[in-house]
């Protein structure tokens, strides 16, 4: 009796282990033909054995297509016609007064700065990429802002950039600057940095006159002489600045002019063909930028009058200086710009409503904008 029960177990385990062998073989075939027929796709090896990315070197070259647009449209500018070799010479700035400007529309208008084009109705020379001269007009100027518009006196076809939103942007943001500096021999140059700072206030001093500049752009990206005037523009080639100053004691720190301040002037010159600037005739501060006249005056958010013009719109209307502007039409004003870009959509003699904060009180006014003299 137990000489068979012991020959049933041996049975048993012997045939255990033959399923055992049968079922691992089985899952050793199958995984290995897996295996085998995976197909892996290695990254590409460039120079040196460094790998490289398929996605970022697609990046890398939609942004170099990018630049390579976007610098069709950039144009270099001058007071005096070219008559010879010398304007593309290193001391062709001073010679000249050369400097950089940007095509933004199809009509040919170009932002550039105001120490670049001069005053309003003067004549420029205007140098395309495929080195063609134009005569341009200076359409419109704020020489505070530093920024003026040409308008080239041409029929033909012209490459032009797109106006960006600079109210998006963010400290980190990468940039590119691109400008002719040290004269047109080294003409649409581009150089690249980030968004190092915004609503950056600096003080300028000219000929024993101090003025000051509000809410700019800082960036790192290399701005040198000749560069001004020139775009600064985001990753996607939409212009977000305008190149105007460099602190000259200090590298990377440059500053730009954001874009949106001028954005409402060239939607009315592509739209009638011309702009009459509507003015509410008083001087303003914000509150970052008062500081730099008085620190003892502090405001949670609006502006701060400074002066008023006789005979403007704020004069009539009963603004005095010490008054804070503190919204138009609604609008909540943060920083100088908000102002400016608001009456710019407006037409002179329309009526805006003002919030005003005099002596701890708040009230509403009705001025009647003036033509800006």
């Amino acid at each position: 009796m137990y000489r068979k029960v012991h020959n049933e177990n041996y049975i048993g385990k012997i045939l255990l282990k033959i399923i055992g062998t049968f079922i691992v073989a089985t899952i050793s075939i199958v995984l290995y033909d897996m295996y085998i027929n995976i197909n892996v796709e290695r990254p590409p090896i460039v120079s040196g054995g460094t790998i490289a990315s398929t996605e970022e070197t697609k990046t890398e070259k939609d942004i170099c297509d990018t630049l390579e647009n976007v610098s069709n449209a950039v144009v270099g500018i001058s007071k005096l016609q070219s008559t010879d070799a010398t304007f593309f010479s290193l001391d062709a700035i001073e010679t000249y007064n050369l400097g950089t400007g940007v095509i933004v529309s199809k009509g040919g208008y170009v932002i550039t700065n105001y120490h670049v084009s001069g005053r309003k109705s003067s004549k420029c020379y205007v140098t395309l990429e495929d080195k063609k001269e134009y005569t341009a007009q200076v359409v419109w100027t704020d020489e505070n802002l530093d920024l003026s518009v040409l308008k080239i006196n041409t029929n033909a076809e012209l490459n032009y950039a797109n106006l960006g939103d600079s109210d998006s942007l963010r400290i980190g943001q990468g940039v590119y600057a691109i400008g002719n500096p040290l004269g047109a021999e080294f003409q649409k140059t581009v150089t690249s940095g980030i968004v190092s700072a915004l609503d950056r206030t600096i003080k300028i001093e000219d000929e024993n006159k101090s003025s000051y500049m509000e809410d700019l752009i800082q960036t790192d990206a290399s701005i040198n002489s000749g560069n001004s005037g020139g775009p600064l523009i985001d990753k996607e080639g939409n212009v977000i600045g305008i190149t105007t100053v460099k602190i000259k004691d200090a590298e990377g720190i440059g500053f730009a002019i954001p874009v949106n301040i001028i954005k409402p002037i060239i939607e009315k010159l592509e739209e009638i063909g011309k702009f009459e600037e509507a003015s509410l005739g008083v001087y303003v501060y914000d509150k970052e930028a008062i500081q730099y006249i008085n620190s003892t005056i502090n405001f949670e958010y609006g502006v701060y009058v400074t002066e008023v013009i006789s005979e403007g719109a704020a004069k009539v209307a009963g603004i005095r200086v010490g008054d804070i502007i503190e919204k138009i039409d609604g609008i909540k004003l943060n920083k100088i710009n908000d102002l400016r870009k608001h009456i710019y959509t407006k037409n002179i003699d329309d009526e805006v409503k003002l919030t005003i904060l005099r002596n701890k009180q708040e009230f509403e006014i009705i001025a009647k904008l003036t033509k800006k003299l």
